[in-house]
């Protein structure tokens, strides 16, 4: 055998030490030119990766670098979690094949996720979320077979998720909510049978939920909420034995709750709100005996609440508000011990309070509001120590309130109004000095209310309005320091209005209305510098307005009609720049209407009408750009001629200026006012002849009579002399008109007849009544159509859209479609159409009474609805037309950029207009579903509250939602 000397044997140990030497400085190296190649596309602005530098061998030591502790280290794990990086991942990253960890989670890095990652073979946790990443998901990340962990969640990926997802045999957790990824849910998904979580909510999926999920059973946490999902529920999700968590809600999910669900013996969270499911809650829900968590509020459940619920002896919260369920309700929820919340509001439930619930010691929470229960509250639940807000509004309980109620419980909120309830006023509500809101009106409540009120320290508002309680002024009330509304309307109240109320620093809203208080306004009530709603109308105050009225420089609402206040108006009342309404009618005022009113840009109605002003109208009310509403100075001693500045009023809907002593003529400049409504001058001194312009062509002859001098249009024809006073224009058109009513009276007869003769024909005809369809244009019931403020016809509508084409829609959501449509007078209008599931043209009596409501809400921060009609089984409804589009798409857009002075500009506009629907509109409304989306915006970045649910209330006829409070739920921040 041939020896290797000595000298030759450590020449060679010598040599392959070298070797492998270089091979590893080789490999370190090339792991420093990727990683430094990783750092180029970054930007490093808190330099967290300082220490990355190109001089060293080796990276192992650089921030964020973790190397493998063998002979051979290679890099393993790169974690630049929350280092404020911003820029783009390097295709690079594909080079580190050793990484087993990669983490560059919550930070701003934007572009494609790159498709290199797919040669990462070894990787066992990829978390690219909470960035800004944009594009699809590449499908090469179906290579990384051993990946455990996805985690893409809170970025902006689009396009499907990929099928090649389905191939990750090892992944466990597969994260990629928040994100706008669309197309169907892959089926190969079933094929991840090691999966345990599987989170893709807030995307913008189309399809249904596959029934392949069901094959990963060991799933235990389903959550696919608000991503557009359509179809049923699969009942094969009974199957997952291990689920614990399934939440479906906010989609468009239909048909009824699968009863195998309650095979998912595991499951603790079951969450399929606001869809669209119907049919009866499965009694089969009663086997989830883990359960912890069952909320189906907001869908379209019927039937009775099934008793089994009572088996849930785990629960701590069931929601199943806002649904149409029907029945009494089950005593056996006093079988759940456990039970915290307990929401049942805004369904159909009758019968009387279960007193059996008063068993439930950990009861924080009951609302079982906007139902039609019946019967006393019961007393049981006085002693309920735990409980923080009891809601049981607008239903039918009769009987006083338990008068030990608050004196065991914490309570935080009480709504008890809308019942029939009588009796007095419980005395210890505030005895654990908690309460933040009492809601006890329109009831039938009386005696005093008790000075134990002022023990409750934190209280925001106090709210007893119409009932028939008595005593003086609560004085004491104003000792509470955050106290913010006290409404005390329709009630038996008298005295004087005490001193103290200037005590009330915080307070916002002052409503007295419709009582019996006497003497006069004290001057206190100017130190309640917050105020912002201040209604004392109907009832019989005297003397002067305070001056000192004045230092209320928030006051957006001021109603002071219906008394018998005298002296002069305060001119200083024109530095309420916030005004929104100014109600003075029925009092003694006298004096000249001071002229700093016409300052007031913000007010949208005016009600002087019916006290003692004289002398003109100044000219300066014509500068009231805002004013929609009304304008009333009828029933005064006003005299001059009609400032024709008032033409300038293009939003006024409603001016009265009857029963005074104006005299000359009608303005030519109220041509102008395009929005009118009504219009009322009888009995004046008017002269000359009435405008012949459209505005004045179908008004009632009540509105002129009464101006010995007045002629023209409903009040018949003028003499000569009046003739030529006439302007040229007019006179020329109304000669042209009348050529062309001779000419369209000749063509309407011979139409006529034409029609005569085809209608007989198809009278003699045999119809089949399943198979006539006839357009039908707006309704004819006055009191649910709502006339456009030009007239216009639906054929108009029709042709300003070409047939409602597609080329004419401006947004989609959930409700419809929304199209622009640029009439042929001029207005440009929204027109939402909705598709209706009504037999015929019937529409709904609650529908009508809906629409109704709507219609008449005027407010410059509320989306104005003209009218409505029905349409080929579509709804349509008519609205303003709002040029910026949504707050939403200008968030989320990239063509403007919003700064924050308009951002507080929108903000204040939208809470305003949600402060009138919810305090101010009668009936109160509570829109229920705020969101940037609803929120549009016009030229000027003014604010319109828009989308009341109407969708929801034509496709559920029997709904009464949209007037009703909706319950806590829509108040809860993301």
């Amino acid at each position: 055998m041939f020896a290797i000397p000595k000298m030759a044997r450590f020449a060679i140990l010598v040599a392959f030490w070298a070797s492998f030497c270089w091979i590893q400085g080789e490999g370190s190296g090339k792991e420093v030119k990727l990683l430094l190649n990783v750092k180029r596309k970054l930007n490093d602005q808190s330099n967290h990766l300082s220490n990355w530098n190109a001089s060293d061998p080796t990276p192992c030591s650089w921030t964020g670098i973790t190397c493998t502790e063998s002979s051979y280290p290679v890099v393993s794990d790169l974690n630049l979690s929350s280092m404020n990086l911003s820029g783009f991942l390097s295709p690079s990253i594909g080079g580190l094949v050793g990484l087993t960890y990669l983490d560059v989670s919550h930070n701003y890095l934007s572009g494609r996720i790159p498709v290199e990652l797919g040669n990462l073979k070894n990787l066992e946790v990829l978390n690219l979320n909470n960035n800004n990443f944009g594009g699809e998901i590449p499908p090469e990340l179906g290579n990384l077979l051993s990946l455990v962990t996805l985690n893409l969640c809170n970025n902006r990926l689009s396009g499907p998720l990929p099928s090649e997802l389905g191939q990750l045999s090892s992944l466990k957790e597969l994260i990629v909510l928040t994100n706008n990824i669309t197309g169907p849910l892959p089926p190969s998904l079933g094929n991840l049978k090691k999966l345990t979580t599987f989170r893709a909510g807030q995307n913008s999926f189309s399809g249904s939920i596959p029934a392949e999920i069901s094959g990963c059973k060991n799933l235990t946490i389903l959550g696919l909420a608000q991503s557009s999902l359509q179809g049923q529920i699969p009942k094969e999700l009974g199957t997952l034995k291990n689920l614990k968590e399934l939440v479906l809600w906010g989609n468009s999910l239909s048909g009824t709750i699968p009863k195998e669900i309650g095979d998912c013996e595991s499951l603790e969270v079951l969450a399929l709100y606001h869809n669209n499911l119907n049919g009866e809650i499965p009694s089969e829900l009663g086997k989830l005996a883990s359960l912890k968590r069952l909320y189906l509020y907001r869908n379209g459940l019927n039937g009775s609440i099934p008793q089994e619920i009572g088996k849930l002896s785990q629960a701590v919260e069931i929601d199943f508000s806002e649904n149409k369920l029907t029945g009494e309700i089950p005593k056996e929820f006093s079988n759940i011990k456990g039970l915290s919340l307990l929401q049942l509001f805004q369904n159909h439930l009758t019968g009387a309070i279960p007193t059996e619930l008063g068993s439930l010691k950990n009861l924080s929470k009951l609302d079982l509001s906007i139902n039609s229960l019946t019967g006393p509250i019961p007393a049981e639940l006085q002693y309920l120590s735990n409980l923080l807000t009891l809601q049981l509004f607008q239903n039918e309980l009769n009987g006083s309130i338990p008068q030990g109620l608050g004196l065991w419980s914490p309570l935080w909120v009480l709504d008890l109004s809308e019942n029939n309830l009588s009796g007095p006023i419980p005395r210890y509500l505030c005895n654990n000095s908690n309460l933040i809101l009492l809601n006890l009106w329109s009831n039938r409540l009386t005696g005093s209310i008790p000075n134990e009120v002022k023990n409750c320290k934190p209280l925001l508002q106090f709210r007893v309005g119409n009932n028939q309680l008595t005593g003086s002024f609560p004085a004491h009330l104003c000792e509470l320091e955050n106290l913010t509304t006290i409404e005390l309307y329709q009630n038996k109240f008298s005295g004087p209005i005490p001193p103290e109320i200037g005590n009330c620093k915080a307070l916002q809203r002052l409503h007295l209305s419709e009582n019996y208080f006497t003497s006069t306004l004290p001057p206190q009530i100017g130190n309640v510098t917050r105020l912002a709603s201040f209604n004392i109308s109907s009832n019989k105050l005297t003397g002067p307005i305070p001056p000192e009225l004045i230092n209320c420089k928030m006051l957006q609402r001021l109603d002071l009609s219906n008394n018998l206040f005298t002296g002069n108006l305060p001119a200083e009342i024109g530095t309420l720049l916030q005004l929104e309404l100014l109600r003075l009618s029925e009092n003694r005022i006298s004096g000249v209407i001071p002229t700093a009113l016409g300052n007031l840009s913000r007010l949208i109605e005016l009600q002087m009408g019916g006290n003692q002003f004289s002398g003109s109208i100044p000219s300066e009310l014509g500068g009231l750009s805002s004013l929609q509403i009304a304008m009333n100075l009828s029933w005064n001693r006003l005299s001059g001629h009609i400032p024709p500045e008032l033409g300038n009023l293009m939003l006024l809907e409603y001016l009265f200026l009857n029963n005074n002593d104006l005299s000359g003529e009608i303005p030519y400049t109220f041509a102008n006012l395009s929005s009118i409504l009504g219009f009322n001058v009888s009995f004046n001194n008017l002269t000359g002849p009435i405008p012949a312009m459209p505005l004045f062509q179908n008004m009632d002859i009540d509105s002129f009579i009464g101006n010995t001098g007045l002629c023209g249009g409903p009040l018949g024809g003028c003499n000569s002399s009046s003739d030529a006073a006439i302007p040229p224009p007019w006179d020329g058109i109304r000669s042209q008109l009348g050529k062309i009513v001779a000419i369209i009276a000749v063509v309407v007869g011979a139409i006529s007849l034409v029609l005569i003769a085809i209608v007989i024909y198809f009278i003699r005809q045999t119809v089949d009544p399943t198979k006539s369809f006839r357009d039908k244009e707006y309704y004819s019931d006055s009191d649910v159509y709502l006339p456009p403020k030009d007239g216009f016809t639906f054929h108009d509508l029709v042709g300003a859209t070409n047939g409602f084409d597609s080329s004419f829609i401006i947004g989609r959501g959930a409700s419809g479609i929304v199209y622009k449509a640029v009439m042929p007078s001029g207005p440009v209008i929204a027109v939402k159409r909705l598709a209706s599931y009504r037999e015929g043209n019937n529409i709904d009596r609650s529908f009508s009474a809906e629409i109704s409501t709507l219609g008449k809400i005027r407010h410059k921060n509320i989306v104005k609805l003209y009218g409505f009609s029905y349409y080929k089984e579509s709804n349509l409804l008519l609205y303003e037309y709002m040029s910026r589009g949504s707050l939403g798409e200008l968030l989320h857009g990239t063509s403007l950029v919003l700064d924050w002075p308009t951002r507080y500009k929108i903000a204040l506009g939208a809470a305003e207009g949600l402060s009138y629907l919810h305090h101010d509109c009668k009936p109160r409304i509570i829109h229920r579903d705020i969101k940037s989306n609803n929120i549009l915006l016009d030229e000027n970045f003014e604010a319109h509250v828009g989308d009341f649910g109407l969708a929801k209330v034509i496709d559920m006829p029997y709904s009464k939602s949209v007037s009703a409070v909706a319950g806590s739920y829509g108040y809860i921040a993301p």
